[in-house]
């Protein structure tokens, strides 16, 4: 005979683990689907950092490039500037000596004079070109930073979200949605400028 009141410990301690799983589990999938999707969303901001960031060194070197290149037209200027002043030195002498100079001066200095103007405008180009450059690539500098920003609030969130998977706090996972809230925001934020 029994001494008191059998209760089965074993079906209730069944039951009781399968409520907490069933409600835990829910949880659980809730915190899995929501870091799955930051997770994507920061596989997809670091690419698209990685390529701004890529754009626009590739633009800075090509400003560097071009940089060069008007340096060069600009020294070829100064020589054709200095080859004019020669041809009117020359010509100088030759009225110093109370004589007139030959037409030969006069026509390299005009020359001289026109090629100083073709080479000015292909060096202003570059210059231009070269601004543009520069421009552009701070343009994608300023949206790396918005894409890698966004990257380190997703890597926060997900930490976030596995912290609350393991401790089953949803205080934790509320926080690991804001964060991951705050990550989105600033990843659409380089596509409306």
């Amino acid at each position: 005979m029994p001494e008191g009141p059998e209760v089965e410990m074993e079906k209730l301690h069944e039951a009781v683990k399968e409520e907490l799983e069933r409600e835990g589990g829910a949880f659980l999938r809730q915190i899995s689907l929501t870091t799955a999707i930051l997770a994507a969303f920061a596989a997809i901001a670091s690419l698209l950092a990685g390529s701004n960031v890529n754009t626009a060194l590739a633009l800075k070197a090509e400003a560097t490039r071009l940089q060069g290149e008007a340096s060069d037209q600009w020294a070829y200027y100064q020589a054709k500037g200095i080859k004019g002043a020669i041809q009117e030195a020359s010509a100088a002498a030759w009225l110093a000596a109370g004589r007139t100079a030959p037409p030969k001066y006069q026509e390299k200095m005009q020359r001289y004079a026109d090629e100083q103007v073709a080479i000015q405008e292909k060096a202003r180009g570059m210059e231009r070109e070269r601004d543009e450059k520069l421009k552009e690539s701070e343009h994608l500098l300023h949206r790396h930073h918005f894409f890698a920003d966004a990257v380190a609030l997703f890597q926060v969130s997900i930490a976030l979200g596995a912290v609350a998977a393991l401790t089953r706090a949803r205080m934790v996972w509320y926080g690991s949605l804001v964060t991951g809230g705050a990550g989105i925001v600033f990843f659409v934020l380089p596509f409306m400028h």
